[in-house]
């Protein structure tokens, strides 16, 4: 894989911050986990509670030698996300970053996290209602 990075910016691999000096690019030669300095989300961004299940899938993926105490907060967040939630397009997404999460694949699950943006601004809002289930007539 390889990534093109411009003057100053970071790149997080394995766990290291990486910040150039001027553009370069970078040919990643083994399985690494990384994230551009673009997709990494501050502390004071996770406004929501999808932008904190990305904080700390985030967190997992850049610190990969501490995972312990990050997975422990993602089970709580994750099964307290999914208690609360009526949306089936949430649910199933939940239920797929799990997935994701418990086979180590935060990167996926981060994009995953990241497409379920709008949809959770949608019921924030009140625009996206919960399908009611199906009844009897």
């Amino acid at each position: 894989m390889k990534i093109s990075l411009r003057a100053g910016e970071r790149v997080y691999i394995n766990g290291a911050v990486l910040r150039v000096d001027r553009k370069v690019s970078l040919e990643l030669v083994n399985d690494v986990m990384f994230l551009l300095e673009g997709q990494v989300m501050q502390a004071s961004d996770a406004t929501t509670a999808m932008r904190q299940l990305y904080f700390i899938v985030q967190l997992m993926l850049m610190n990969p030698t501490d995972v312990a105490a990050a997975a422990s907060l993602y089970g709580q967040h994750h099964a307290a996300l999914c208690a609360v939630c009526e949306n089936g397009e949430m649910l199933d997404g939940l239920a797929a970053i799990d997935e994701m999460v418990v086979g180590t694949r935060y990167f996926e699950a981060l994009k995953r996290i990241r497409a379920l943006f709008p949809l959770e601004q949608a019921i924030l809002s009140g625009a996206a209602t919960p399908v009611a289930p199906f009844e009897a007539a």
